[in-house]
């Protein structure tokens, strides 16, 4: 059809077309929606693979990565237990915490309620891609290894790191912050457009769900100062270089190119992962779930 499938086929019918002309170059603090993983290959052996994914969304088969021998996921080992826990309840009462987050007035119902006018396969909770890699990893090759990037809240730096993430939350600026949330969700929808990498793969639909993430990403991260994205990112990447140290020392014939670790990522969250990862020069060792 042309760039972009006519960008979003012009905003879905109309929803933004309106605003392209406010869009005069990459937007401040979106950074760029890539589909395709980025590989980092660790010095010591091994590559770790950074997939995008959208939260709430099923993300396209052709989109998911085939090859790897363990997963990482950005989450503690509790919200994985609490993952597991989310799925059972729906099975018992379909659509329950979904009902919940439209209910809620928050940013995870802002996402669900954009999501949901969309032609995707999605929204849902618990979400898709982390449920659906987790089970897989459980049930291939008699349990893959698994692991929580997060730290548990008995580990005091994570615990000082939150509690100085509360501060700013509460700080009065934040607060006032929140009164412009609706303005500003549609403003960075708008921005993000610029910023979704064009995918043959990737319909017109599933480019504007990106956008939808991308502002939830951003509100989400508010009251996140650049030191405290760097400090918690830096902590991310000593630990995904210490999950793939622990795969690729727990044995496994791996070869000359050693094991992979798929690490599933929001997609708005790669681009700033991948540089600290890029940049790390500790491993912080860790245990697997699995």
């Amino acid at each position: 059809m042309g760039p972009w499938e006519i960008r979003f086929r012009n905003w879905l019918a109309g929803e933004s077309i309106r605003h392209n002309h406010l869009i005069t170059g990459p937007p401040i603090g979106v950074p760029e929606l890539r589909w395709d993983s980025s590989v980092f290959h660790d010095p010591n052996g091994g590559s770790v693979l950074l997939w995008p994914y959208l939260p709430c969304v099923r993300m396209p088969t052709k989109m998911r990565p085939r090859q790897w021998d363990g997963l990482a996921l950005l989450s503690s080992a509790d919200e994985i237990l609490s993952l597991k826990e989310e799925e059972e309840q729906d099975k018992s009462s379909p659509g329950i915490h979904m009902e919940s987050a439209l209910a809620s007035g928050t940013t995870l119902g802002m996402l669900i309620r954009d999501l949901s006018e969309l032609d995707i396969e999605g929204p849902s909770i618990p979400d898709p891609e982390r449920i659906r890699l987790l089970r897989h990893a459980e049930n291939s090759r008699g349990g893959m290894p698994i692991y929580a990037i997060e730290p548990g809240i008995d580990d005091s730096e994570w615990a000082d790191w939150q509690s100085r993430w509360a501060d700013e939350q509460v700080k009065f600026r934040n607060l006032l912050a929140t009164l412009g949330r609706s303005r500003r969700w549609s403003k960075v929808r708008k921005e993000a457009i610029a910023m979704v990498a064009h995918s043959k793969i990737a319909n017109p639909d599933l480019g504007a769900a990106s956008t939808v993430c991308a502002a939830w990403w951003k509100e989400e991260s508010l009251c996140l100062t650049a030191d405290l994205i760097n400090e918690r990112d830096s902590r991310f990447s000593s630990r995904i270089r210490g999950a793939l140290s622990d795969l690729r020392d727990g044995g496994g014939d791996w070869g000359e190119v050693g094991p992979t670790l798929l690490v599933l990522v929001q997609q708005a969250h790669v681009p700033s992962l991948e540089n600290s990862l890029i940049a790390c020069q500790s491993v912080e060792i860790l245990e697997r779930e699995q």
